[in-house]
């Protein structure tokens, strides 16, 4: 396990510290437990399952599990990346109009100004896509659904170019703007001082000189005194003109990194959820074309599954988002095994039922059938959705620690506005909905999935194992005990967060 030191502390120390910040971080995570689970709830009530329960019979298990499955990631990938690019504007935007000294570890208001607006991105744009997708849902139908997550998916490859074109721009605009031209007037007068110096310099030589010429005595104590007065000014200026050069250096290295991680969130923004939608359409539109329990749905995913992975992996300019699309899809196929074992579950029970001589209506079982399968699909949407957000929230996490952000800074900055944010969702969620205060959920979950992330990237940085165990220790504790104890759900989200938080897509 390769290490790298985040202080020279004594394994005490580390085991301590590293259990305080694990504990932070596991403390939000578990704090957004409750509220998902009783959004999931009421979500999941059969008056408000009934528009998904009646497209069941018409898209099939499978369609309905790749739909929803497809939809839920999409959502949650949406909504991180919306969140990242709107950090990386705030993060540009300061960098652009203020100077961070030589150390952009110590800007606080760098981190707080990118962390506020990516956490408020990332709730926002969930619960607007939650609010669109219960409307479509409740008024439209689940086809309308596809439709809507197809015409999304055709979208976004342009808007990728256009999000490019908007970010140079904004580039063109800071670089022009009044700060970059008091800089560039700050270096001229440097330059200009610096100039007047070797003038003056070489004034005074000269005049010495022609003094030595002459056969006069010059006054040593005057002449060394002058030198002395112009040597320390020199040494000033060559100060603050390496100072300048360092800060313009390191502000260059932020907004390179800035526009690095822009970059590559809009390039996942773009295609990753290009895989999910296609087993949708493939799936659902055997459905609707009336083969929607036939074996050549499955036939069709299965192949789907097999193909689109073994292209993206053999491919020799390999990317995260090629990465992050062949996960989602192999989770919306998860969705889609786990919504057809419900439903076939109810077909065994009845038949079971008949094998003992209690026969039940054909429109019963099938009533069953259409509810276990949405019920399932619900769920498991959902639950995977959220671990989408807390792994991508883990992403954003984990570099910023190891890039040397601070990780007390990203730890309990990122849980103090995951808190906040939690308890703004539940004061407003009257007017969002259902559906909205699902997506914004899913948003505070991302803010949290940073806190985690960094708590996992501590984790791996200590130079002694009590550092790591203390950190994980305290990340577990802290996630179970105000989780309510939930071993099942805890035990899935920390590995994920963990691994997410270990990988680099910058």
């Amino acid at each position: 396990m390769a290490r790298s030191k985040l202080g020279a502390r004594t394994p005490v120390m580390e085991a301590a510290l590293g259990f305080a910040l694990g504990a932070v971080g596991g403390y939000i995570l578990g704090a957004t437990e409750d509220p998902v689970d009783k959004t999931l709830s009421v979500m999941t009530s059969e008056g408000l399952m009934k528009p998904v329960m009646d497209e069941v019979r018409t898209v099939g298990a499978l369609g309905l599990g790749t739909l929803v499955g497809a939809t839920a990631i999409t959502t949650a990938m949406t909504s991180a990346v919306a969140g990242v690019i709107l950090a990386a504007a705030a993060a540009s935007i300061f960098v652009a109009t203020r100077s961070c000294g030589t150390s952009h570890t110590d800007c606080v208001g760098l981190w707080a100004s990118a962390g506020l607006a990516g956490a408020f991105g990332t709730t926002l744009s969930g619960a607007t896509l939650g609010v669109t997708i219960e409307w479509i849902v409740t008024n439209l139908g689940m086809v309308a659904l596809l439709w809507a997550l197809s015409i999304f998916t055709m979208l976004k490859p342009p808007l990728h170019f256009l999000l490019k074109f908007i970010w140079q721009q904004g580039e063109v605009c800071c670089s022009q703007g009044p700060v970059a031209s008091a800089r560039e007037r700050e270096q001229k007068e440097t330059e200009a001082k610096e100039t007047q110096q070797r003038e003056r310099v070489a004034t005074q030589m000269e005049h010495r000189i022609l003094m030595l010429e002459k056969g006069g005595k010059a006054d040593g104590t005057e002449h060394r005194t002058a030198w002395e007065a112009e040597r320390r000014q020199r040494e000033e200026m060559e100060r603050e003109r390496r100072e300048r050069e360092e800060a313009e250096m390191e502000q260059r290295t932020i907004q390179d990194w800035i526009n690095n991680v822009v970059l590559k969130h809009v390039d996942f923004l773009a295609f990753s959820g290009i895989p999910m939608t296609m087993l949708a359409i493939v799936t659902s539109g055997f459905g609707v074309y009336g083969y929607a329990g036939h074996q050549s749905v499955f036939i069709a995913l299965l192949a789907l599954v097999m193909i689109i992975p073994y292209l993206l992996l053999k491919s020799p300019d390999f990317k995260f988002w090629m990465m992050a699309g062949c996960v989602g899809m192999l989770a919306t196929f998860v969705i889609a095994m786990l919504t057809l074992h419900a439903e076939q579950e109810v077909v065994t029970a009845a038949m079971r039922m008949q094998a003992a001589g209690r026969n039940r209506p054909r429109d019963v079982i099938s009533a069953r059938m259409n509810y276990r399968a949405s019920l399932e699909a619900l769920n498991a949407g959902f639950f995977v959705a959220k671990l989408c957000q807390l792994g991508l929230g883990a992403t954003v996490g984990g570099p910023l620690v190891r890039r040397g952000a601070g990780q007390g800074k990203v730890i309990v900055g990122a849980a103090l506005v995951a808190g906040v944010l939690l308890a703004g969702v539940e004061a407003v969620a009257p007017v969002l909905g259902e559906g909205g205060k699902a997506g914004a959920l899913l948003g505070v979950v991302g803010a949290a999935g940073v806190s985690v992330g960094g708590a996992a990237a501590v984790a791996g940085g200590w130079s002694s194992w009590p550092g790591t165990l203390g950190t994980v220790a305290g990340l577990v504790v802290g996630a179970l005990g105000m989780g309510k104890w939930h071993f099942v759900n805890i035990g899935l989200q920390v590995p994920v967060a963990y691994v997410f938080a270990m990988t680099n897509p910058f």
